[in-house]
């Protein structure tokens, strides 16, 4: 479908009406209106024939809105995400009908997502209508963060986000709000308000009639009301709204007021907490009814000449559904593709070692100085977070010192204390396709603060798979983690038996210094997300201090042997590793030989590497400074005992924190966390069995 509003002069905003529009540019709306009503009206059909579309969520009824939104866009360079009522704003803005029904009936051609996405939710990516969750307005985190991305780089484009007004009250939403505000960022918000946030009213979600108001006092922020029922007075709106973004490079939200014709979705009843009254008045305030009582009253077009359109439009979305009918399904096997981008592997240190003699570093010199090397190596490298870029400091513990020096203020910044912003958009400033951008993020300040992010690290865990290979969020999210240093609760837990529970990110945890240069190094070269954990207790530890080689690389999934030995393994990663080879070392001087072997990396799991070791001692002993019940080593058992039973001589034990929080009096800490003597005896009792 020719899209002919992809032109218009930006110097002097159009005003478009029913007599002041080109005859052609009527007629290309109406038929992209009628497809768009075809398509709605014919979804629900495919639910009751077994076919699919199993969610649908109609939009009768913001047919102005989402008509513009997608004529103002454009795709060349602008990006839009669109939410799961916006079917004509997505043909709009580019899609076709077929491809509409491809996502519908979950096809493995769906330009969306492949049949992996709920369906009814558009994309696609080639054209930059992107691949959004079905969580309600976290996606303004994406936008911003892309917004971010075209202002750094002075680029022509602008980000839209659209939603619906009941998502607005997620606390994220405000977040995004506050930082394009903030961040002056060219980024316009659509509100698409129909009333109600599926059987909940609008004066149950916000104490202000239109929800844009409550952003009233926000500097740096234009609001923009309009009927979004109607095509011209959102065509004006839109219009304004982008000439104003593009011209200040400021956001701008548009408040659009729709009426919801049918159901929230095909799983909704409205008839159950709407009065027939209410119905009515819906059905009468049709948009696309509205739109051709216009067409006919000012004799734009006949009757005649409306109808054959019609009959034009109905042959489309028909030739459309009888090829989608044909399209293959997605395989049973095609779940395994795309869960995580392939690494970045230059086979330089095939197994993360080195044999460097040179001096010792400990692990916040390493940390710092591999970030340094990395952002010279990769100028589309950015790096921020909260108190991370300051002169003469870099976070809580100095990690990033100098940097805001060396790289400059737009690379290296501060986030505000709102840990889902900065991890929303670190994703957004990824989907810029036109670098090859890199961002490191410091997640929250100590590990125990990253749960307000949680929302956005579940949502970026399957952005990979869920766009079928066409996107992924490139960034290191970068965690002071663990205990003993006497911080209590919120400064002392371990998170990433949590965090373990999720596929499509890689979760490192290092202990020495050579192997967080190395893992980092690895880390932020790849493609996709890594958590990367770190042992702040031994940031200035010289037990962990190692000489690191220039440019030293450490694979994924690749364990290393600590200390070799023949009666035990010992199997630990993070703060607990340099306690076990300590352990080992005393009791090699008992006669006894045991093996300590350091994970490194937890996704993935070099299971190989423990079999090989297991298979030499005939018993093993897991031990984590993370709690024994629900830990990442009850994990780690289970595959022992799944993998290697025939070759155990003894029962596998845990050692690692009580079922408890970590308290903050030492005492309280000491009793909670395992600690050379516990690890010893848990040992010592492992051997003689």
């Amino acid at each position: 479908m020719k899209n002919i509003n992809k032109l218009h002069d930006l110097e002097t905003p159009a005003v478009y009406s029913i007599l002041k529009t080109p005859k052609e540019q009527l007629e290309a709306w109406y038929r992209l209106m009628t497809i768009g009503r075809m398509v709605d009206e014919k979804a629900p059909n495919y639910l009751k024939q077994a076919l699919g579309w199993s969610y649908h969520a109609p939009y009768a009824g913001h047919d102005g809105i989402q008509l513009a939104l997608g004529q103002i866009f454009h795709k060349e360079q602008d990006y839009l995400f669109p939410y799961y009522r916006d079917m004509l704003t997505c043909l709009s803005a580019g899609m076709t009908s077929e491809e509409l029904i491809l996502n519908g009936l979950s096809k493995a051609s769906d330009p969306s997502s492949g049949g992996r996405h709920m369906s009814n939710h558009f994309a696609k990516p080639e054209i930059n209508i992107e691949n959004v969750s079905s969580c309600t307005g976290n996606h303004t985190l994406h936008a911003v963060g892309v917004a971010r991305s075209l202002k750094y780089y002075k680029d022509e484009g602008v980000a839209f986000c659209s939603q619906g007004e009941s998502s607005v009250s997620e606390g994220y939403v405000y977040e995004a709000i506050n930082g394009a505000s903030k961040e002056k960022l060219p980024v316009i918000f659509v509100f698409q308000d129909n009333g109600y946030g599926i059987s909940v009213p609008k004066r149950d979600q916000t104490a202000r009639r239109k929800v844009a108001d409550n952003f009233r006092g926000f500097k740096n922020l234009r609001i923009i009301h309009c009927n979004g029922k109607d095509v011209f007075d959102s065509m004006n709106a839109m219009t304004e709204a982008y000439r104003w973004v593009k011209e200040n490079q400021m956001p701008c939200i548009v408040h659009a007021n729709c009426v919801r014709i049918h159901s929230h979705s095909n799983s909704d009843r409205h008839d159950l907490y709407r009065d027939d009254s209410e119905l009515t008045y819906s059905k009468a305030y049709d948009p696309l009814a509205k739109f051709e009582r216009l067409l006919l009253r000012y004799k734009i077009f006949t009757k005649e000449e409306l109808s054959e359109i019609m009959k034009e439009s109905r042959e489309v979305v028909i030739k459309a559904h009888r090829k989608v009918i044909k399209a293959e399904n997605p395989t049973p096997e095609s779940i395994m593709d795309f869960v995580i981008p392939e690494p970045y592997f230059s086979n330089k240190y095939p197994e993360g070692l080195h044999q460097d003699q040179g001096p010792k570093k400990k692990l916040i010199e390493a940390l710092n100085e591999t970030l340094k090397a990395e952002f010279r190596y990769n100028p589309e490298t950015f790096l921020y977070g909260q108190d991370m870029a300051n002169k003469d400091k870099g976070g809580v513990f100095n990690v990033s010192k100098g940097m805001q020096k060396e790289f400059g203020k737009e690379r290296i910044f501060n986030g505000p204390i709102a840990e889902d912003y900065i991890v929303g958009t670190a994703n957004g400033m990824t989907r810029f396709k036109k670098q090859n951008i890199r961002v490191v993020i410091e997640g929250a300040e100590f590990a125990d603060y990253f749960w307000p992010a949680m929302e956005q690290f579940v949502d970026s865990s399957h952005d990979y798979w869920r766009s079928n290979g066409k996107f992924s969020p490139n960034m290191t999210i970068r965690l002071a983690s663990g205990g003993y240093i006497g911080g209590g609760i919120y400064h002392s837990q371990n998170i990433e038996g949590c965090l373990t529970t999720f596929p499509g990110v890689r979760i490192v945890y290092p202990s020495y210094a050579d192997d967080v240069a190395g893992l980092l190094r690895t880390s932020i070269r790849s493609k996709g997300m890594t958590m990367f954990l770190e042992p702040k207790a031994l940031y200035n530890s010289e037990v962990t201090a190692t000489p690191i080689p220039d440019d030293f690389e450490v694979p994924f999934g690749k364990l290393k042997v600590r200390k070799r030995g023949d009666d035990l393994t010992v199997i630990t990663y993070g703060n607990t590793t340099p306690m076990c080879v300590e352990v080992a070392t005393e009791l090699e001087k008992e006669g006894y030989s045991v093996e300590v072997i350091d994970l490194r990396s937890l996704i993935p799991l070099d299971m190989d590497g423990i079999k090989t070791s297991i298979a030499k001692t005939n018993k093993a002993i897991m031990i984590h400074e993370d709690k024994v019940f629900s830990g990442f080593g009850a994990e780690i058992v289970s595959q022992i005992m799944e993998q290697c039973f025939e070759q155990l001589d003894g029962p596998v034990k845990r050692i690692g924190a009580t079922f408890t929080p970590v308290g903050f009096n030492q005492a309280l800490e000491k009793a909670t966390l395992p600690n050379k003597l516990s690890i010893r005896n848990a040992i010592v009792e492992i051997l003689k069995y």
